[in-house]
């Protein structure tokens, strides 16, 4: 199983958020956020994605989820390596159940390359989730989703924002994944910030209130 950094809370967990960094970082990325919200009873898991060249950065090692070939529309995507760790963050998802949080109170989290796997995951998870927040990202392998859906998760809510000034992924990158969610019958929560490829203020207080709703 996938390396990782867990915080409890101070009481008893009754929700789980499985939270995936992007490219480059690593699992304590997203630790200042988590304590920032301020959510009690909610234990946070943040893992580590392996180290491996990128081919986008010259085969630079790293860690990523997947292989990035290019960030253009029409670039090829490294799809086995996508499904991969889809089966492993499926794995951390079960090591919650196990532990005693039933799969409608965990919310799978992630921010670029980490976002676009909380929504290959969830999207196609058998059991319902509480929710998917998906950060700075877009939707890979959205040829497929079509077919690969899973009715559990068909009205799982869906938090997706981006940073208007963003030029890692760019805006129009992520209008077109949210189009093709909402074309899918996901009725998603879109934001947009003027922020670049990053997290701001206003977004987390849009997040805090996102899993008050969803983890009620």
């Amino acid at each position: 199983m996938l390396e990782k950094i867990t915080l409890e809370p101070q009481g008893l967990a009754t929700a789980s958020i499985i939270w995936l960094h992007g490219l480059g970082a690593d699992g304590h990325d997203f630790v200042p956020i988590a304590e920032e919200l301020g959510l009690p009873q909610v234990r946070y898991i943040f893992p580590h994605a392996p180290v491996r060249p990128i081919s986008l950065n010259n085969g630079y090692p790293m860690r990523g989820w997947y292989d990035i070939f290019g960030l253009g529309l029409d670039s090829q995507q490294d799809e086995a390596g996508i499904r991969a760790m889809q089966t492993e963050i499926e794995m951390l998802i079960q090591a919650e159940i196990t532990r005693g949080i039933p799969a409608e109170r965990i919310v799978l989290a992630g921010f670029s390359q980490g976002g676009a796997m909380a929504l290959q995951t969830a999207l196609r998870y058998a059991d319902r989730l509480a929710g998917v927040l998906a950060l700075s990202t877009y939707l890979p392998i959205k040829q497929a989703l079509a077919t690969e859906k899973h009715a559990a998760n068909q009205m799982t809510p869906i938090f997706m924002a981006h940073g208007m000034d963003d030029s890692v992924i760019l805006p129009a990158t992520a209008a077109i994944s949210r189009d093709v969610l909402r074309e899918n019958g996901y009725a998603l929560e879109w934001h947009t910030y003027d922020m670049p490829h990053s997290v701001c203020a206003e977004e987390i207080d849009d997040i805090r209130q996102f899993l008050q709703r969803v983890l009620k």
